[in-house]
């Protein structure tokens, strides 16, 4: 029993302590007046995580408010508390605190990709539109530099501000941000970490069609290299691409392929992935091994 009390005390300090500055003045409202964020990015999940937060919340109750606005239909939008509000209505709650700012789109935007940034497993989807929806709404923004902290006495360009605020280089935050270009079987296998973000990136220079082909290939062929969908997309005009171009040009490649990979030393992806960042591609990864092999070489020979 001890441990679960403890478990209890941890959960609440993730879950229910995100971006609330000033908990003073809150409203309760019925859970059934607020409505999830339009387009909202992140996944609300019934995992062992939200079953731990239903338990802590049937103890102790909804501890930190959540953050709405009104809408236009008389009910209100939730900005920040998507989880804790799931999580209230499993336990058989039916109103719960609320702090209420009447902020604009882009306002409430910001602020809720920002209260989720705090969270400790973000999939790359979800990151991938929440990135682009903040984008969107600073760009809309334009020069006005106080609708957040973040943004008080920057003049830089949207995409620079943003790798600024999430901590992320502005190659990479564009990167990510591809993601939504690309097909939902794409953008599922990227999430289970079967699709590399190199890959990914990728293919979302392909339109969809041509996504679905690359995929149905995938399928019956087995996975393709990071290098051989960007062949695809510097060799062939990818507007006039037909399915039997696609399949002609990756049969093309997978003789030599195969023949490379035939003499490598195989190492299982699953058990690599724990000493590379899940992004990295297998050229990125094949570069550091060998730089780590020279080192080690080295070091044997006493250089």
């Amino acid at each position: 029993m001890g441990s679960r009390v403890g478990q209890k005390i941890k959960l609440t300090s993730l879950d229910e302590l995100l971006c609330v500055p000033d908990s003073s003045g809150a409203n309760e409202l019925q859970i059934d007046q607020i409505r999830p964020f339009r387009n909202h990015p992140y996944k609300v999940v019934d995992d062992e995580k939200m079953e731990e937060l239903v338990e802590s919340i049937s103890s102790n109750g909804v501890l930190t408010p959540v953050i709405v606005r009104p809408a236009e239909d008389g009910l209100y939008e939730m900005i920040s508390g998507h989880r804790r509000l799931h999580a209230a209505e499993k336990a058989g709650i039916t109103k719960i605190p609320t702090i209420i700012r009447d902020v604009s789109d882009d306002e409430a935007t910001i602020m809720m990709v920002d209260s989720n940034f705090q969270r400790e497993e973000i999939l790359p989807s979800e990151k991938a539109f929440a990135y682009k929806m903040r984008y969107e709404a600073m760009r809309r923004q334009g020069d006005r530099t106080d609708l957040t902290s973040s943004l008080i006495g920057t003049k830089l360009r949207a995409d620079e501000q943003l790798a600024k605020d999430v901590g992320e280089s502005r190659n990479q935050v564009q990167r990510i941000m591809r993601l939504t270009e690309v097909i939902p079987e794409f953008l599922e296998m990227t999430d289970s970490k079967k699709l590399a973000l190199y890959t990914a990136v990728e293919l979302s220079y392909f339109p969809e069609k041509v996504q679905k082909w690359i995929y149905s290939y995938i399928w019956e062929n087995g996975m393709l290299q990071t290098s051989e969908v960007g062949a695809l997309r510097r060799n062939e005009d990818v507007e006039s691409l037909t399915k039997d171009d696609v399949y002609k040009f990756f049969n093309s490649m997978r003789p030599a392929s195969s023949k490379k990979v035939s003499k490598r030393l195989s190492l299982p992806g699953d058990k690599l992935d724990k000493y590379f960042p899940l992004d990295m591609s297998q050229e990125e990864r094949e570069s550091v091994i060998y730089e780590l092999l020279d080192k080690w070489r080295r070091e044997k020979r006493g250089l």
